[in-house]
């Protein structure tokens, strides 16, 4: 294939994927919208709180379970000592929305080889089903994770490389927006999840930091949008 060829298919795949991203955060402000993305809203929630129960271990707190409401709100809980740090407190806060823009831009960064891409396929499906068994502690999560990530896993098996090339760096942008599934979540001081208000993670994180919670939902959203870009030049770089 042609250089001038290559690159038009690569701005095409890109547009594709822009398209389907900016689709779906403008469906899951709606009620249909929310049911037909179901699956990716249980998605976006388990790459959520899977950040802020990865942050808690390696900050050296213990990951005790992950609840996955119907809803597809979620929650990681996670030990925090008495005399915990705040700045500690803020990197885990910040991780339920970062996390996932860090894993998905490594998802679409994999594309870029057949094997990579087999493999991070293979870890992801593998990653839902172990998490599952390990720390999710609700009906909703023991339903939908482990089909998902055996769907995962079929297709890094069993799939062409066109698909698994696509589905990974979908699954990749998935995981980018997730955090933007209730769009006015990271410029919101709290919220309901499974039923009960809690403080959102800006607003820990100001709790914390001082700044207003809406300007780390500034800049969590320019950080995300910056590995989105950073993701896509590096995986359709020849």
């Amino acid at each position: 294939m042609s250089s001038s060829l290559a690159d038009q298919e690569h701005r095409q795949r890109v547009a594709v994927l822009a398209g389907i991203a900016l689709a779906s955060i403008l469906l899951w402000q709606t009620a249909l919208g929310s049911l037909l993305l179901y699956p990716f809203t249980i998605l976006a929630t388990w790459f959520h709180e899977m950040g802020h129960g990865i942050a808690a271990m390696l900050t050296g707190r213990g990951f005790e379970r992950l609840l996955i409401f119907a809803d597809g709100s979620g929650v990681a809980e996670s030990l925090r000592p008495a005399d915990g740090y705040g700045l500690t407190d803020a990197l885990v806060a910040a991780s339920g929305p970062l996390g996932p823009a860090v894993a998905g831009a490594l998802l679409i960064v994999s594309s870029r080889s057949p094997t990579a891409t087999r493999n991070a396929l293979a870890v992801l499906g593998v990653a839902l089903i172990l998490s599952t068994l390990i720390w999710v502690r609700s009906l909703t999560g023991w339903l939908v994770l482990p089909a998902l990530g055996l769907a995962i896993v079929l297709l890094a098996l069993r799939g062409s490389r066109s698909w698994q090339a696509f589905f990974i760096q979908l699954l990749g942008v998935q995981a980018c927006i997730s955090v933007w599934r209730q769009f006015d979540y990271l410029f919101n001081p709290g919220g309901s999840v499974g039923g009960q208000l809690q403080r959102s993670d800006t607003g820990a994180i100001a709790d914390a930091l001082l700044l207003p919670y809406w300007f780390w939902g500034a800049a969590i959203s320019a950080a995300i949008l910056a590995l989105l870009w950073w993701s896509f030049r590096l995986a359709f770089r020849r």
